[in-house]
């Protein structure tokens, strides 16, 4: 009788199961492959983080393993929903996390859940679609096709003056003249009356060809 890996069993449990590991090898590349696409092809070209690369890359595979191998508890909506509440509450405690990098955390989570919880029942090509249909509204959204990039910095202000409530449009046209910038908002971050300045959240835009970067 020739020996079958397959059928062996340690404690109760399948030494290896050929069909369930090569499943999991199969949804892996999937999900693998869409984060690699979003996070190092489109993502990384225009915002250089490293980090933030190291980082998505490996919550992905986390949240993947994660709920593919929890995944047959019958708890699959409930699993899902509790596991984004948790990532709802997620604070670096470093630094600020800019609401579109949060915004790529969210989508290498969703893609992760996507293909760790799709069952038999939904094809490798239903799976392939959702992945793909992520991947181009990122792109096309990242392209900026319907309006300009829109970039935070916090600068330091000198005018403090001028960040009087009823000196504000005063404020905007100073700061959009003397930075050359599409300035839409600002809000003061803090104020420092002994040397007279001021830090200054300012909100603007740029043409999508413009070199400017947010760094």
């Amino acid at each position: 009788m020739p020996f079958n890996l397959d059928q062996v069993t340690i404690f109760g449990s399948h030494l290896i199961n050929f069909n369930s590991v090569s499943y999991l090898l199969m949804k892996l590349f999937i999900d693998i492959f869409f984060t690699l696409i979003i996070v190092r092809l489109i993502f990384y070209p225009i915002y250089k983080e490293r980090d933030y690369v190291f980082t998505s890359l490996l919550i992905n595979i986390s949240v993947f393993l994660i709920c593919f191998m929890l995944g047959s508890i019958k708890v699959k909506i409930g699993f899902a929903f509790g596991l984004f509440a948790v990532f709802s509450m997620l604070r670096y405690r470093t630094e600020q996390i800019e609401i579109r990098q949060m915004t790529y955390m969210f989508v290498v989570i969703i893609i992760a859940v996507i293909n760790a919880l799709s069952d038999e029942e939904i094809s490798f090509a239903e799976q392939i679609l959702a992945n793909a249909s992520i991947l181009i509204a990122v792109y096309l959204l990242e392209k900026n096709l319907l309006h300009d990039r829109e970039f935070i910095k916090v600068i330091t202000y000198e005018k403090i003056d001028l960040i009087k409530p009823e000196k504000y449009d005063l404020l905007i046209k100073d700061l959009t003249d003397r930075t050359g910038l599409k300035i839409k908002r600002a809000e003061i971050d803090s104020i420092n009356f002994l040397n007279d300045t001021a830090k200054l959240k300012i909100l603007f835009s740029v043409p999508h060809n413009s070199p400017i970067k947010k760094d």
